[in-house]
């Protein structure tokens, strides 16, 4: 029987699960996923939860009822590759003879001092919960700084706004402008909203300092009652351990670089999905499942003893779409750039469709 052990139930996780279990052709396989929640988590929705504007429960999903998959509720601890095995945080340990590594990314703090550990953060669930309980708690008036100006960052200011019109928010990024990677045509229309709603944008930010409740830019201080940290990411600590460990070569990300079967060099039997994996793309749920769709693929072939293809099939991104609020937005498909109403919509239809499907 086929042994494959998933780490992390995110969007690429999720996909493989899904594609394998309903793939008629492929029997006498388990699959063993390890994840701290007992649920599938919409992550790009996080932003939401920390503002307040969304109860967790509605970004909850079910993993699939199937006597072929196994839910492990715990924490890794390690991964030894050379003997195919997990270990995990209760002191049990997993052996595998394919592995899925789709443990997502968390925060990157560049080395500010103080940032890490006295920002907050909506990087997992239970950190977005925290932050929605700090900021709840924020005195009528008070002062929110948001530091980084990415589409994380952009998401979590306007909700924020949303939730608390009585805050003054500061949204601080390094570059001249928010949105950096977008056209000047999106980035010029979230900042006239931003500007129409009170959220001020602190350009060409240099965060040199974080203490309890002050913010050092360019060194001089600012008091505020709740910092949130969106200056990036990388990929999770165990990913970023085993690539030093093992001298496996990574993009400017941190991301690890694998062969265009999505497989580690040298491991043809450990695969990488999502944030853990080098990409010509941004990081994202579109680009996790797109991979994930190419990873059940190659596991059928092999399970079946059929060759993988010479050449892998492209991934094709739709695009991207962010919200300001709950009825505005922007977004880029293809080559097409929307604000307004409409890529508002088109977000939520995206997030019912895949909420409907998944569940």
């Amino acid at each position: 029987m086929h042994h494959l052990v998933i780490l992390g139930g995110g969007y690429g996780g999720l996909r493989v699960i899904q594609r394998l279990l309903a793939d008629k052709e492929i029997e006498d396989f388990k699959i063993t996923l390890v994840e701290r929640e007992a649920y599938h988590s919409l992550k790009t929705e996080f932003y939401a939860l920390a503002a307040g504007t969304v109860a967790d429960r509605h970004l909850r999903i079910p993993f699939p009822d199937d006597s072929r998959l196994n839910l492990v509720c715990d924490t890794i601890k390690d991964i030894h590759l050379d003997e195919k095995e997990v270990t995990l945080k209760s002191g049990n340990s997993l052996t595998y003879d394919d592995l899925l590594i789709g443990l997502g990314c968390e925060d990157k703090h560049h080395g500010v001092p103080g940032a890490e550990e006295k920002t907050l953060s909506i990087q997992s669930m239970r950190r977005a919960r925290k932050t929605n309980s700090i900021i709840q708690n924020v005195p009528h008036g008070g002062k929110i700084a948001i530091v980084g100006g990415g589409l994380s960052g952009v998401e979590t200011a306007s909700e924020l706004r949303e939730s608390r019109e009585d805050l003054n928010i500061r949204l601080y990024d390094r570059g001249d402008n928010i949105l950096s990677m977008f056209p000047p045509k999106l980035y010029n229309y979230v900042t006239d909203w931003f500007i129409e709603n009170n959220v001020t944008i602190i350009n060409r930010a240099n965060i040199t300092k974080v203490d309890w409740k002050t913010l050092y830019n360019h060194e001089e201080p600012e008091e505020f009652d709740a910092i949130i940290w969106t200056a990036g990411v990388q990929p999770n600590k165990l990913v970023r351990s085993l690539a030093e460990k093992h001298g496996f070569e990574t993009d400017r990300m941190g991301r690890v670089e694998t062969t265009k079967y999505h497989h580690l060099p040298d491991y043809e039997n450990v695969f990488l999905v999502g944030d853990c994996a080098a990409s010509e793309h941004a990081p994202s749920a579109q680009l996790a499942e797109a991979q994930g769709d190419n990873i059940a693929l190659l596991l059928s072939k092999k399970w079946r003893g059929e060759k993988y293809p010479e050449k892998m099939p492209k991934m094709k991104l739709k695009g991207v779409l962010g919200s300001l609020g709950k009825k505005h937005g922007f977004g880029l498909m293809g080559e097409r750039q929307l604000t307004g109403r409409v890529p508002r919509v088109l977000k939520s239809g995206v997030l019912w469709m895949y909420k409907h499907h998944s569940g």
